[in-house]
């Protein structure tokens, strides 16, 4: 598995690739065929995302490739060896685009064929960039067979910088060449739009709202391939995804209307997301506590159960997430978000100026968050009123949520205020987790007990815990009247 960083160029067919000596040692060029068949649904479903699927045979890579977009210009790319059927795409890579496919047949859709000319930019023995000339010929394997014939070059960073990548490109395009405008080429040869994005018009609520929860079902998506390979911080990220999907969706009810059932299954898979992701946090946080206390006062075998039996319920929750990401429901939260964002319920607001709707969005977003408050200050019962802050937590998360989205839009005010909701949100956080932490080590102490461990440990854990809920129970006064203060000048 590795990352590529790639500049794609349209070239003409008389097109000289330039002297590039001087930036590094120059090696080649060295030719080779490439033969590579393409795989995909009928209605062409990776390469609508931009993710492209492939068998090649040539070259120094021979073998399975599946590329998967992470940004403009760069993808991460998975490869396994050769294997002797055409037919057949090696089952964990055909696992990894099951986002995509949702249970649709995976066949090969295109051949290319492709001389290429590679040179190679070098300092000693590290490579650093790869310029390759390509000329292809692209077969579309349908009924028409439609057949293309093109010439491009690409400049990919192999152990080089994006500072090199750019030098190169720069001599390429002074000699004439021209930015591609195709992701790959597969994307060039079969022309096939992109996911579609309901046309709204440029300015409006409408068209900031929906090509916000356009990124985030995209950014989704690219997460479920590292969920599945149980990447590092790849459910915290898929989750913050569906997360921030469901904040917006309720923060822009009066701009896109009818998400409700949206929403609920938004929920859910956050849900499932969320239970291997806080077992994870909190196995890593029992761990550096455990470090950070002097070897005398750790008795027992108190490491072993606070990282074993969290392990082993954070592996049941990972099973769990793979059981729902093979699902129906889940595929069929997908197809609902892709209809979301291509053929969304726009209400009359959505026809107005971004600035002036959207700002009163953000208001009503803060507006929530000092209502929960004083809704939670107004309960007597203090275990009552530890439970309505809690609410304050979750709003303030969305006012922050609502606020990242308006950024571009709107400008640095939108800035200040995710950036004031935040510190509402981490100091509530922080006092919550602490508690939740003295609920787990109870939990763990008692199956100590039960089995006639030590449970000193427990005891000091627990009570540094309760020490540091305390401590931003003691903060959060004076973190709300700042905030509060600095909120009235943004908005």
């Amino acid at each position: 598995m590795g990352i590529e960083i790639e500049d794609k160029f349209d070239v003409p067919p008389d097109y000289e690739i330039p002297d590039l000596s001087g930036l590094a040692e120059v090696v080649g060029p060295k030719s080779h065929r490439l033969v590579a068949l393409y795989y995909d649904t009928p209605d062409l479903r990776l390469a609508a995302r931009g993710v492209t699927l492939r068998r090649r045979r040539g070259g120094d890579d021979a073998g399975w490739h599946l590329k998967l977009p992470k940004a403009k210009g760069v993808r991460q790319e998975i490869t396994r060896p050769l294997t002797p059927s055409t037919k057949v795409v090696p089952p964990d890579l055909a696992e990894l685009v099951r986002a995509y496919t949702r249970g649709a047949e995976l066949r090969a859709v295109a051949e290319l064929d492709t001389r290429r000319s590679v040179t190679l930019l070098r300092d000693g023995e590290t490579r650093l960039i790869e310029v390759a000339d390509d000329r292809v010929k692209g077969t579309v394997l349908d009924e028409e067979r439609k057949i293309v014939r093109w010439r491009e070059v690409e400049a990919e960073i192999l152990d080089g910088d994006r500072a090199l990548l750019a030098k190169v490109g720069k001599r390429l395009r002074k000699e004439g060449a021209t930015p591609s405008g195709a992701a790959s080429k597969l994307a060039k040869l079969l022309d096939r739009p992109p996911a579609p994005v309901a046309d709204t018009e440029p300015g409006s609520a409408g068209r900031v709202v929906v090509d916000y929860l356009a990124s985030q079902v995209a950014a989704l998506l690219s997460e479920d391939p590292r969920v599945r390979r149980a990447e590092e911080d790849a459910v915290h990220q898929m989750r913050v995804a569906s997360r921030r999907l469901r904040s917006a969706l309720k923060a822009f009810k009066t701009v896109v209307t009818g998400t409700g059932d949206v929403q609920e299954e938004l929920r859910w898979l956050g849900t499932v997301l969320g239970e291997a992701r806080d077992l994870e946090v909190i196995r890593a946080r029992f761990a550096g506590m455990l470090d950070r206390l002097p070897p005398e006062l750790v008795e027992g075998p108190v490491r072993i159960r606070l990282d074993d039996d969290l392990l082993a319920r954070e592996r049941e929750a990972y099973g769990r997430i793979g059981d729902t990401l093979s699902g129906h429901r889940y595929y069929d939260l997908l197809d609902a978000l892709d209809t979301l964002v291509a053929e969304p319920k726009l209400a009359k607001a959505a026809a107005k100026p971004a600035q002036e709707k959207l700002m009163d969005v953000a208001s009503a977003a803060w507006d929530r968050v000092t209502k929960a408050y004083d809704t939670a200050q107004a309960i007597v019962d203090p275990e009552q009123r530890e439970l309505a802050m809690h609410d304050v937590r979750k709003a303030a998360k969305r006012a922050r949520y609502t606020a990242e989205a308006l950024e571009p839009t709107i400008g640095d005010r939108m800035g200040e205020l995710a950036q004031l909701a935040e510190a509402v949100q981490e100091v509530l956080g922080a006092h919550r987790d602490g508690v939740v932490a003295q609920e787990t080590l109870a939990e763990e102490a008692e199956r100590a007990r039960r089995a006639g461990e030590d449970t000193f440990t427990y005891g000091l854990l627990i009570g540094l815990e309760r020490a540091a809920a305390e401590r931003a129970d003691t903060r959060f006064p004076k973190v709300w009247a700042r905030t509060v203060k600095a909120v009235r000048k943004v908005i």
